[in-house]
């Protein structure tokens, strides 16, 4: 347990080092000449880390920045026909933007034709694109790229194109752009002065990062091992286990010992289960399983399953002879390999309890796009799995007092059928915003929501059974059923004004977003400037300090955020009364007056759209190039709070607030 407390911090350790400035996707370009055809191939890879995904081509109006590439200077040079990917982009339905849209994840290289037509050739451009993960999205960055050489160019005539290069240039490919050169407006003049000057930062991991939620899949799972074992499945074992251990070894301290690699031997195998899961799918699968319209559809129809099954109607099993041959296994072996089949006989027999929670575990867990995340996941249920084994063991006086089986047990079995069936509800409505059907809108989720957990709530106070349940022998209700009916029909309650707008700020992460609904009691739009400058001085002439929001267009978290955070009455109105805000779309495509020239890590970089002077800004000022990204300054730039970074907690976003009011 220590050790793996260790492994565990160090680890976190690690992650939260990693600097907020991200580089999802690594470019590499070359050209390859034939000299005989006097023709080249140019090639782009890209590498995009696990997680992410690179915006296609092909994209609609409206909607994120596509990648593009960009040719400044083509001299001796022709393109033939456009670029051409190495593998078909994933298309997947963005509620976001209401539209279909491309992406690559791992790795995809674009290639462009060309026709050598002078001795000496050159060429110059740019790569301009945009990645996303479930979290974040950089700004849209250009990656430069320039080649040159020369070619003997023999005098023949040339030959009449082939088929196959007429239908190059006829089919449906992404045409390249072929820009005129512009005059750059020097260094600074436009982007200069104190306001742009950097400011000292500390942009380490903050809250919902991948740390944060690396340990969030821990508890999650740590809390879903606890109920587990309060199933049939599991509870009558314990005693049983922790008593044979006690008979067989002889001794106390080597029961104590049998215990513990028992507890070890459960810890292995469910790891290793999120290990295997990991290693078939991959990081980047699991997170577009976890987001994809049809997965989500299947599921939910599979959590629909679990929760029938733990109503009663039917028991879920692995094969018998799984658990047979795992049971003669343990009696045929001795030592450590016999306690460890023992475990494994424990996984099998119990999957009927265990496997539909298990299965929601690690489907909750894929969907944070960490290789991770499973492991951790198997990790936190298989320690509280493991806990009473060894925890018996130590203090096998304490087994007299151990609650009995009986009637509780599958009322505990009930309860997680109501809570599978109320999950299973978060999944069909992400194919629902996917697809657009608007049959599962925010009204009618949380109607089925307060049907269920009202049912929950009436069933534990003991006002129905299942059949499941048998025969009661008494009426009455414990403590503890009386203490969660309760709670469960207090969350009814709370969930009911939201069929009228409501915020409901503790189910945010689970009900379909504000916009699906007919009415809701939202106050007035927050007002905002989209000009830094302008902004600015506005600022000096009010007295208020300043909030920049650097957001994106097709920044799918900021939206989110928007929705939980921003658009909160008492955020807003607080900012509205106390801050001037300034929002700066760094995917904005509206081209500059003139472009702007800069200097960035040994390279001339060119601004050329009003997206790309906000993206330059908060990496030049802030060095960050994620969104969303808010920071408060004061009427001369300098840094007064932040920054805070996607978390839909109002509270922490209020504190980050206050503070910078404080410390104008």
């Amino acid at each position: 347990m220590r050790r793996t407390t260790i492994l565990m911090t160090l680890l976190l350790a690690v992650i939260m080092a990693t600097a907020q400035i991200v580089t999802p996707v690594k470019w590499k370009t070359a050209i390859k000449v034939d000299d005989k055809t006097r023709t080249a191939l140019v090639t782009m890879t890209a590498t995009i880390d696990d997680g992410w995904h690179l915006y296609s081509t092909d994209l609609p109006s409206g909607g994120p920045v596509a990648t593009s590439v960009d040719w400044k200077t083509l001299e001796g040079v022709e393109l033939v026909g456009g670029l051409k990917p190495s593998v078909t982009a994933h298309v997947q339905h963005d509620p976001n933007f209401d539209m279909d849209l491309k992406w690559w994840t791992g790795t995809v290289s674009l290639t462009q034709k060309v026709k050598i037509t002078a001795e000496k050739y050159a060429m110059k451009g740019s790569i301009r694109y945009m990645s996303c993960n479930d979290k974040t999205c950089s700004a849209p960055t250009t990656e430069p790229m320039t080649f040159s050489g020369t070619i003997k160019v023999e005098e023949a005539k040339e030959e009449e194109k082939s088929a196959e290069e007429k239908q190059e240039e006829t089919s449906d490919t992404i045409s390249a752009t072929v820009a005129e050169p512009e005059t750059i407006t020097p260094t600074g003049s436009a982007v200069g002065g104190d306001l742009w000057a950097p400011v000292n930062v500390d942009n380490g991991v903050a809250a919902g990062s991948d740390a944060g939620s690396l340990w969030m899949v821990f508890w999650a799972c740590f809390g879903g091992g606890l109920l587990a074992l309060l199933t049939p499945c599991v509870w009558p074992i314990i005693p049983m286990t922790v008593s044979f251990f006690m008979k067989k070894s002889g001794s106390r301290s080597k029961a104590i010992r049998d215990a513990v690699i028992y507890g070890l031997s459960i810890i292995v195998i469910y790891v290793a289960l999120g290990l295997i899961v990991t290693a078939l799918f991959g990081p980047s699968t699991l997170n577009a399983i976890a987001t994809n319209a049809i997965c989500n559809i299947v599921f939910f129809l599979l959590l629909v399953v679990f929760a029938i099954s733990f109503f009663g109607a039917f028991d879920l099993h692995l094969p018998g002879s799984w658990s047979t041959k795992l049971d003669k296994a343990s009696h045929g072996t001795s030592g450590l390999l016999s306690i460890f089949f023992m475990a494994f006989t424990l996984a099998i027999v119990s999957f009927s309890c265990t496997g539909p929670i298990i299965g929601t575990l690690l489907v909750e867990a894929a969907g944070q796009g960490n290789r991770l995340a499973p492991a951790i996941g198997m990790l936190g249920f298989s320690i509280a799995l493991a806990i009473p084994f060894s925890l018996f063991a130590l203090f096998p006086s304490a087994l007299k007092k151990m609650p009995k089986g009986g009637g509780w047990l599958n009322t505990v079995k009930v309860v997680l059928g109501f809570l599978e069936l109320a999950l299973a509800l978060k999944f069909l409505s992400v194919a629902d915003l996917a697809y657009g059907w608007h049959i599962l809108d925010r009204e009618v989720f949380l109607s089925l929501w307060i049907a269920i957990f009202g049912l929950l709530g009436f069933y534990l106070l003991g006002m129905f059974r299942l059949k499941s349940d048998g025969e009661a022998k008494t009426s009455r209700v414990g403590v503890t059923r009386l203490l969660l009916g309760i709670i469960s029909l207090a969350f009814t309650a709370y969930l009911v004004p939201g069929l009228w707008g409501a915020p409901l700020r503790a189910t945010s992460a689970f009900v379909p977003p504000m916009s699906t609904q007919d009415f809701n009691l939202a106050g007035d739009e927050r007002r905002v400037f989209d000009d830094y400058e302008q902004g600015m001085a506005a600022a000096r002439a009010s007295g208020k300090p300043v909030l920049i929001d650097f957001s994106g267009y097709g920044c799918v978290n900021c939206r989110k955020m928007e929705g939980a955070v921003l658009d909160r009455y008492e955020v807003k109105s607080f900012i509205n009364d106390n801050f001037i805000t300034i929002t700066l779309m760094v995917d904005d495509k509206a081209e500059l007056p003139q472009p702007i020239e800069v200097e960035e890590n040994g390279k001339v970089v060119t601004l050329e759209t009003v997206g790309d002077k906000w993206s330059y800004l908060q990496r030049h000022k802030f060095g960050s190039n994620s969104q969303p990204y808010y920071v408060v300054l004061d009427h001369e730039g300098q840094l007064l709070s932040g920054p805070a970074v996607y978390d839909e907690s109002v509270s922490r976003y209020m504190k980050f607030l206050k503070q910078g009011l404080k410390q104008q």
